[in-house]
């Protein structure tokens, strides 16, 4: 499912598609919501392209698992020998190449965690070096990451990466989600 890492150095992207969408189906969607079209194009198809286009080693993470600590361990686990990782949630389809890049950048620089952060609001992929591997692989439940952040940002460790890139805010949750992405992706074609 996912190519072989070109380099062991550099940071994995860990593709995050093991939920269950409820919030989407309950708001009228038909269909999971990374199965969702946008432009032609499944929702989780843009988010993977993005991952493709970066150039970094990736991972899709799509069994089921009870929550998203659960699903960001196993895709830890399944990928020991990364540089670090770059945690994207499938559900991101407008994040941007040039974003993950700049995230593995600043991990390659020495950083422990990195968010990038747009508009004033912090979004994914949140990037974690290798030393924080152990720690990774062991979370569980419904709060993913959170607790490592947090404890990132009181050791002063947590590095906010300012980007011009709205997908990193930009996740699909709801129908009305799906309306939005549709309109910023073609706003973006017709300026670009």
């Amino acid at each position: 499912m996912s190519p072989p890492p070109s380099d062991p150095l550099l940071p994995c992207v860990l593709v995050l598609a093991s939920g269950r969408g409820d919030r989407f189906r309950a708001s009228g969607g038909q269909v999971h919501k990374l199965a969702a079209l946008l432009e032609g194009r499944s929702v989780l198809e843009h988010t993977l392209a993005a991952v493709r286009a970066s150039g970094l080693p990736w991972h899709l993470e799509d069994a089921g698992h009870p929550g998203m600590g659960d699903s960001i361990a196993a895709a830890v686990r399944a990928t020991p020998a990364a540089g670090g990782w770059l945690v994207l949630p499938g559900d991101l389809p407008m994040v941007q190449p040039d974003t993950l890049s700049a995230i593995a950048a600043a991990l390659a620089g020495g950083a422990e965690v990195v968010a990038p952060v747009f508009g004033g609001q912090r979004g994914h992929p949140v990037g974690f070096a290798a030393a924080l591997g152990s720690a990774l692989a062991a979370l569980t439940g419904e709060q993913g990451a959170s607790a490592l952040l947090r404890a990132a940002a009181q050791r002063g460790t947590l590095l906010s990466l300012p980007v011009e890139d709205c997908g990193v805010v930009t996740d699909i949750d709801t129908l009305a989600d799906l309306q939005r992405a549709d309109a910023l992706l073609r706003a973006r074609r017709e300026v670009g």
